[in-house]
This record gives C-alpha cells, structure tokens and sequence, in this order.
C-alpha cells in the first residue's frame, strides 16, 4: 500500500474531506511553512563565502553584484510559481515537480533537458552540503582541542570521518516517505541559519569594533599585491558563481508549492513566501558579503565564520559551526527529497508488477508511531547517501565546488525555463517589448553563468594538483 493509499484509508468515511483537488492527501503548508522551507533552501553553506566573493569584487560591484542577484532571482521566482498549474495559474491541473512545470507549458524534449539540470544540480547541492558540513564539524573539534591544549597544540579533524557521521544521520533521514514530512526539520534548520549568520555577523563587528583595520579597497583584491593579473580573472568569475550558488533555490521551488494548502491559491501564496524568502535572505547576505569583507579585507577566507579561527571566544564560534551543521542536516533533505521521489516514481512507473520495488507496510515504531516502511526505499537512498559522500571525501574543495554547482544552475533553472514558462503562458509575442527585455536577461545571465563555470573550474584544477584525497588535517 502506499503512503498517499494509507492516509487516505485512514480517514475512513471522510476519505474524500481528506484529499485534494488530485485525490491525493490535503495539503496542509502555509504562507509561513513555504517561507522555512525557502530560507532554509537559500541560506545554506552559500552564505558562508560571500566574504570572499565581495573581496574578490570589491565595494562598489560586490554588492551591486548581490542585489542584482537577489532581483533576477525573486523576479524569476515570481514567474515560477505561476507555472505550479496549467494551463491556468489558479484553476489549472497540479504539477508536483519542476520537471512536470516544464512539461506541461514546453514539452518534453526540455523537460529532458530541465531534469537533467535540475537532478545535476541537487545531487550537487548534497555534496557540497556533506563538505560543508564536516568542516563546521571539524572546527569544533579542533577548536575545543586548542583551547583544552593550548593554541600551539598540532590539533587535527579528519574531515573523513565527521563526513562519515554525516552520512548515518542522513540514512535515517532520508527514510522519511516523501516532501511533505519534512517541515519540522525545515523550520528547525530555517532557525538554524539565522543564528549562525546572526554570529558571523556580531564577531566580524567585534573584530572590526577591536581596532585592527583589514585592507580594503573599492575593486577588491589589489594586482601585484594579492593576486596576479590572471588569478584576478579567475577569481571575479568564481565568485559570481559562488554568488549565484548563494541564491540557489528554484530547482525545487515548486516541489515546495507543492506542499501548499490549496486556499487561498497556491500561486499568490507562494509569491508571498519567496518575498519574504529572498528578502530576508539578502538582508543576511548584504551583511554578511560587507561586514565580513571590512573584517578581514582582502584576505577574506573561503569560509566566513571558520575564519574567525579558533580562539576566544571559542565556545560562540563552536556554536556558530554547530548551528550550520543542524541547519545543512535539514537542507539536505529539502534537496535529497526531490530526487527521491524522481527516481522512486520513475522506476515504480517502469516496473509496476515488481512485488519488491512496490512493497510498502506499515510498522510501529516507538515515539514515531505508524511508519510507512519499504525495502526498496531504504537500499536505494541508502546507496545515495553513501556514494555522494564518497565524492565528497574525494573532492573536498568548498569555494570551488559551490561556485560550480551556482554557475551550472542558475541560468537554466533560475532564469531560462521561468522565462520561457511565463512566456508561454502569458502568450508573449515575438519581437514584443517583452518578448525583448525578458531575452536579454536570459542571455546576460547566460553569459554570467558561463563566464563563473569557467572560473570554478580553473580554481578546482588548481586544488588537484596539490590534493591527496582522505588526508587528516
């Protein structure tokens, strides 16, 4: 039986109370469910290189960079949760995935192409979030270890296996059926990163209110004295990538619509939600990119709050670091979650008379009650947490990697398919003033994208050439 079939039964007479518009279980999100799901989506390890990425870019365009992201995004955003439905905004029928958005307005060749995007895009996501994650958790260790020992103590965490611990937190996770089950960890984690952001941002005023004075400048790193020409490149192309992973979130916007009471309409509510998403968000990010550059100047770290290092006081940092690692736990479900189900209903679909792959039963667990159990489901997600841990030891390069995930996802997904979705939709004519503006931004951003993959990946050849994989440091 499964999850939808058993909740629907459980509800006895009143069945048909307890469904939706699609017969499937009533929704029950809300304006301020939808909202964690998003900032629990957006502020995630992003936040923690925009620092560098102002340094990279200086006063004047880092934060023009910032907000310029910020606008395309929520814009973009806005024509997304238009597409929830078709042909119709409020009346049309439901579509539960980005992909199935696409499908409905464009067809099924970009529905390939928006799949392989999207999916290539999460499974990114969860590696960069098991990286992420084990050095927060590896800066706790050795900052407890040098305050016990001594500032001098050779202190050492091996990401290896703060990764490995990661992972068996999100085997268990990631038994959870579906989506719908996860608001208590998005809020929790929406928390979360509100509080380590909030601590990043008091330590860079006190480092700043200390007196010591970090080299600035209106371009960012300086030429001949920081960096060399090419690096300086390089570097301006990687942090816009790393910007734009920083405002990553469509690729599973409307899985979170998805989630939506359908009273009032999903779409008005959804705009709502990414309001207060993106903008709560920015606020973070301006504060966070500035106060973090005019703390450490040019030499601003990879990773904002590990760059306080591990000093006094210790216990703030360690909390700040432990935030992060709770918060990343619950977002990287919000990412895994889609991919589950893709592949889960793709291969149920394929194999319909699998009694293996379809068996599902109920069991009683303590303090969770009835749980929705299937052997299936716990081999295959069990295999994915474990192989993209696995690449995650193997390439444990944080800046690099979360530029690349942001340069290969943000022109397809933020920006082309809503653009295209929304002018079909909305019937725009070609050559239109419309029709031109809504291009040219699809094209800059396409260069954007381009021009960021490029600096990422110069900057992850680079890491490789002097890296020794699951070595302890």
């Amino acid at each position: 039986m499964s999850v939808d079939a058993f909740q629907i039964a459980e509800s006895g007479d009143g069945a048909l109370k307890d469904v939706d518009d699609d017969g499937r279980p009533r929704r029950t999100g809300t304006l301020i469910t939808a909202s964690a799901h998003i900032i629990t989506a957006v502020i995630g390890s992003g936040v923690l290189s925009l620092a560098w990425a102002i340094a990279q870019l200086g006063w004047i365009i880092g934060p023009t960079v910032l907000i310029a992201f910020s606008l395309i995004t929520w814009f973009c955003s806005s024509l997304l949760t238009d597409c929830y439905r078709a042909p119709d905004p409020v009346h049309g029928k439901r579509n539960y995935t980005y992909g199935h958005a696409v499908r409905a307005y464009l067809g099924d060749v970009k529905y390939r192409f928006c799949s392989l995007a999207q999916y290539v895009n999460l499974v990114g996501v969860t590696i960069g979030y098991t990286i992420t994650t084990a050095i927060s958790m590896g800066a706790v260790k050795r900052s407890n270890c040098f305050h016990r020992l001594g500032h001098k103590s050779p202190c050492k965490a091996a990401d290896t296996t703060n990764m490995i611990i990661f992972a068996a937190i999100q085997i268990c996770l990631s038994q959870l059926p579906n989506f719908h089950e996860l608001s208590f960890l998005s809020l929790l984690a929406a928390v979360m990163s509100i509080t380590y952001s909030t601590i990043g941002l008091a330590l860079a005023i006190a480092k700043i209110a200390g007196g010591v004075h970090s080299r600035t400048s209106l371009t960012g790193v300086t030429i001949g004295m920081d960096v060399t020409a090419t690096e300086k490149i390089w570097r301006t192309f990687q942090s816009l990538g790393d910007i734009a992973f920083a405002y990553s979130y469509s690729n599973v916007l409307i899985e979170i619509q998805d989630t939506l009471k359908s009273s009032p309409p999903e779409n008005k509510v959804m705009k709502k939600a990414t309001s207060i998403g993106v903008s709560t968000t920015t606020i973070f990010y301006m504060l966070c990119g500035m106060l973090g550059y005019a703390a450490f100047g040019n030499e601003a770290p990879g990773n904002f709050l590990t760059g306080f290092g591990f000093f006094d006081p210790f216990w703030l940092i360690d909390i700040g670091n432990v935030c992060i690692a709770v918060h990343l736990i619950g977002a990287y479900q919000v990412f895994a979650q889609p991919i589950f189900q893709f592949f889960e209903n793709y291969v149920r679909n394929r194999y319909p008379d699998n009694g293996f792959i379809n068996s599902e039963r109920i069991i009683k667990l303590p303090i969770i009650g009835k749980f929705p159990f299937s052997p299936f489901r716990m081999i295959w997600r069990t295999m994915y947490v474990v192989v993209t841990t696995l690449v995650a030891m193997i390439f444990p390069f944080f800046n690099d990697f979360l530029g690349l995930i942001g340069a290969l996802s943000f022109w397809p997904l933020t920006v082309y398919f809503p653009v295209e979705m929304y002018k079909k939709q909305s019937q725009v004519q070609k050559f239109s003033k419309t029709w031109f503006w809504l291009n040219t931004l699809s094209f800059g951003c396409l260069i954007i994208s381009i021009l960021a993959a490029c600096g990422s990946i110069q900057g992850l050849i680079q890491a490789l050439a002097h890296y020794k994989p699951f070595k302890v440091s």
